[in-house]
């Protein structure tokens, strides 16, 4: 028992202090006050002079995993990344990976703004307009980590024509959530911290550390 309760203080030590391999000003207000709930402290890559890392991958848990080991290895301490995304039935999973540059990739600017319009132009001629925001959380106690640990999370909605609610960011005015009866930049910070997609990942994060103590 006395071990047990060693390797938990070991554990919650080590990851007192994490740097989150983003820069997205709303990603940020999200996770820090979600990981606060567990009294880890989560620091922006950007206090280090940390850039961005390249995301060239196809899927979500290869991002994650390379943004959280490039964090890492130019810091010396424990990094934890997202990829996230809206994937829509309707444009078989797009926008995806490439949610963040969806317009870009068309020709358009990287924006909200631009992103948005181009989602609802291409829904504009279907029916299903079922959606979910998906999360995976990558964490690494080093650059090298063998065993990084990975949680995900889905977030069900719909898509709608025009936008809802000045909170939130992204795809957030355009995603209707049924069972709230709103759309995700309608709710209130802390009822979005508690049901999101990264929450639901963070809460499946958090389950995978107390099983490593």
């Amino acid at each position: 028992m006395a071990e047990t309760r060693e390797m938990a203080a070991v554990t919650a030590d080590a990851l007192a202090r994490v740097v989150l391999a983003s820069n997205n000003a709303g990603k940020l207000r999200e996770f820090a006050a979600l990981f606060a709930t567990a009294g880890i402290e989560l620091v922006p890559q950007g206090e280090f002079n940390v850039p961005e890392a390249q995301e060239p991958h196809p899927t979500f848990v290869e991002n994650a995993l390379a943004k959280a080991r490039h964090a890492a290895q130019l810091t010396g301490l424990p990094a934890l990344a997202d990829d996230s995304g809206l994937c829509v039935r309707a444009l078989r999973g797009a926008p995806g990976v490439h949610s963040a540059r969806y317009a870009q990739l068309s020709g358009g600017e990287k924006s909200d703004a631009a992103n948005n319009a181009l989602l609802v132009e291409r829904l504009k001629d279907h029916a299903d307009r079922r959606a979910y925001y998906y999360c995976v959380l990558a964490l690494v106690r080093h650059a090298d980590d063998p065993e990084p640990l990975i949680a995900e999370g889905r977030w069900h909605g719909v898509v709608l024509d025009a936008p809802r609610g000045a909170n939130g960011f992204g795809y957030d005015p355009y995603f209707f959530l049924p069972a709230l009866n709103a759309s995700a930049a309608e709710l209130d910070p802390a009822v979005k911290n508690a049901s999101s997609h990264r929450a639901i990942a963070l809460k499946h994060l958090l389950a995978r550390l107390r099983e490593d103590a």
